[in-house]
């Protein structure tokens, strides 16, 4: 697998003439505008890249783009792959192996998710303090050292330092945030109420079908993570979820969580 990652980079490398991001970004369901926000140099579709899967998913576009934001270089995924598209955990966290080939240093992640905590609502943005990966393990398998170790630690997962930052940035920009511990499952149906009530009992807040698996690759490479969700649905409700509105949902709260990621990527050490 390390060869393939490395080829891969090698080719983006080629094709981006050597672009060197600071920081990586993962737009997830209907977020993908944010991709707007960036001075872009090159764009690349995921189809033309070797080794990259295709995503399947409508509201997710397939194809990396390369440029700057508030001065700072970065490559954003606009359209992620997902354990329910029937690849494996390796082929779902296959682009941040190569992004992190690539140089970048962070890892910001989002997502849409149904909301679990009842103070949360329809709109809110949960920075995610912690996960619990209901998943298979994209570490299962041989180990591969040189991009981390065989047992790594996922105490601090989600780093403190930029949920600290995003605190302070989320005070003076007047925007609401809510956090709490994301469950992640394989999907692809929306939750029953009564598996909404497990994961609240076990002490989540959010669930989603996505980004625990690519957290948990950063984190085996020692890169840090900052995650959001965006609370797309309430679980716990009466109301009957469909993509379409997620995605609709997703694109009216993503102007917040754009005004957000701009100005902790403006900042990063």
């Amino acid at each position: 697998m390390l060869e393939e990652i490395k080829r891969t980079a090698a080719f983006i490398k080629a094709q981006t003439n050597d672009f060197t991001p600071e920081a990586g970004i993962v737009l997830g369901t209907g977020l993908g505008g944010f991709a707007d926000r960036i001075e872009t140099s090159y764009t690349l579709e995921y189809k033309d890249i070797p080794g990259f899967p295709v995503s399947t998913v409508e509201g997710h576009k397939g194809r990396l783009i390369f440029g700057e934001i508030e001065g700072r270089r970065v490559v954003a995924m606009q359209g992620r792959f997902h354990y329910y598209e029937g690849y494996t955990m390796q082929q779902v966290t296959f682009p941040i192996r190569v992004m992190q080939q690539l140089g970048i240093r962070y890892l910001f992640v989002s997502n849409a998710s149904g909301g679990i905590n009842t103070s949360f609502r329809v709109g809110d943005l949960m920075v995610i303090t912690d996960h619990i990966n209901l998943m298979p393990n994209p570490l299962i398998g041989r180990n591969i050292a040189e991009l981390g170790p065989r047992f790594p630690d996922m105490h601090n997962c989600y780093d403190r330092d930029l949920i600290a930052a995003a605190t302070r940035i989320a005070e003076e920009e007047n925007i609401k945030l809510q956090y709490g511990v994301y469950v992640g499952g394989t999907g692809p149906t929306f939750e029953t109420q009564a598996e909404y009530r497990y994961f609240k009992a076990i002490g989540g807040d959010a669930a989603g079908m996505s980004t625990v698996p690519e957290v948990i690759v950063a984190r085996h490479m020692s890169i840090p993570v900052f995650g959001v969700s965006v609370i797309t649905n309430c679980g716990l409700s009466d109301e009957v979820g469909d993509h379409e509105d997620v995605q609709r949902q997703g694109r009216k709260a993503g102007v917040k969580m754009e005004q957000l990621f701009k100005r902790m990527i403006k900042e990063l050490k």
